[in-house]
């Protein structure tokens, strides 16, 4: 009762802030619109509906029976958790989380191993990161490429810490195998495509059939995130009179916007004016949002795990420390990866500790994101996931000589 009283309350208020400042309001809407037209959309459409075809024609469970061993003894999970980090990790958050929910909903994986699943595939699209912070934003496109290593290195090393820690699980009998079947390569390959004709058999959907519930579904699944992600900006835009002024104080501008929305937060950690830090502290604070994911992202992550045993409240936990790790890792991982970078690339290419030049002369807790500002990730997205679509199909090829043709599996 109290806690239906205060969402309530809160949604009251809501309602009066966005009656007294109606500009405020239609501008940070138009701010989510743009980040969600401009790159959630190009950047995930073309995966999930990748994924959708996957599943459908069994290279899922294919993929998941080849990489059982390893998902097994990394990170104690079955094989299908594979395709969930894969998918979450090309096609940016929600896509993992959506899939680790799926999993949990078929029962192939247990709910600690959900957990661990729904927190390690929920992470930041790579285009974003190499296309737009790195070549948009702060002109360096390998600091981009910098962004997403230290992001995805804190992720696995938050894992492998969660993992050590955790108990033993004793593995389900669809996915355990015995080991002399494991090490043998030739028995890896039959079981995938066993897996492989399998999956296909129980879907049975014809390619156009899939594809046309593939699209409606991923579209539907996308004006959602579009929702949420509006509705994440404008809080961001009412709350700066109360956040501001205290943020502005201890020189923390970014926070405003990488409190609620992880793809404007980041364009504000991008032009945010770190005190003598230049560019490491922009980037420090760009990988600090992105493992956050705002409170956009877990609330889309949230979502997902509607109907499922998994609880949001770990997952928000693990967001933190995947935060704090990633800005670690920066800090930690800057000098020696720049010097790497700077021996092997061209004079210039490399970042230094000059103050970063963002491309908007307006800090971006306080300016109006426009259209021009983000680049399309149309043409990107496509290229990526045509390359994808091309590796499952040799995956399918290879396998296809191994399907057991006559025979009950």
């Amino acid at each position: 009762m109290a806690k239906t009283v205060l969402l309530a309350f809160l949604s009251v208020l809501l309602v009066v802030a966005i009656i007294l400042q109606p500009d405020a309001a239609f501008q940070s809407s138009l701010q989510g619109l743009t980040v969600w037209w401009n790159i959630v959309f190009p950047g995930l459409l073309p995966f999930l509906v990748l994924f959708e075809l996957i599943a459908a024609f069994g290279l899922a469970h294919a993929i998941g029976s080849l990489l059982q061993p390893l998902m097994s003894r990394l990170f104690k999970l079955p094989g299908e958790a594979a395709l969930a980090i894969v998918l979450g990790w090309m096609g940016g958050y929600p896509a993992g989380a959506e899939a680790a929910a799926s999993l949990r909903k078929r029962n192939l994986v247990s709910k600690k191993q959900g957990q661990r699943l729904l927190a390690l595939a929920h992470m930041p699209n790579p285009l974003f990161m190499f296309v737009v912070i790195g070549a948009g934003f702060l002109h360096k496109p390998i600091v981009g490429a910098i962004i997403a290593t230290v992001v995805w290195m804190s992720a696995l090393w938050v894992m492998f810490i969660m993992t050590l820690f955790s108990r033993k699980e004793q593995s389900d009998q669809n996915h355990s195998a015995p080991a002399n079947d494991s090490e043998r390569g030739s028995s890896i390959v039959q079981r995938a495509a066993d897996a492989f004709q399998l999956g296909r058999e129980q879907d049975g959907r014809s390619f156009g059939k899939a594809l046309g519930d593939s699209v409606s579904a991923s579209v539907q699944k996308l004006m959602m995130i579009g929702g949420f992600m509006i509705f994440a900006a404008v809080l961001a835009k009412l709350s700066e009179p109360l956040l501001s002024p205290l943020l502005a104080k201890a020189g923390l501008n970014f926070i405003s916007q990488a409190f609620f929305e992880g793809h404007l937060g980041a364009y504000a950690a991008a032009v945010w004016d770190a005190p003598g830090a230049g560019m490491l502290g922009n980037a420090a604070a760009i990988a600090t949002v992105l493992a956050w994911s705002g409170f956009s992202g877990i609330l889309q992550a949230g979502y997902y795990i509607t109907g499922t045993d998994l609880k949001l409240l770990p997952f928000a936990i693990w967001r933190i420390a995947h935060a704090l790790h990633a800005c670690l890792f920066m800090m930690l991982l800057w000098k020696p990866l720049t010097s790497i970078l700077r021996a092997v690339l061209a004079h210039g290419a490399t970042p230094t500790l000059a103050p970063a030049e963002p491309f908007s002369p307006e800090y971006a807790f306080a300016a109006v994101i426009k259209a021009n500002d983000f680049p399309f990730l149309w043409q990107f997205s496509l290229s990526a996931c045509i390359l994808l679509a091309v590796l499952g199909l040799l995956v399918s090829i290879i396998l296809l000589p191994f399907r057991r043709t006559g025979k009950s599996i």
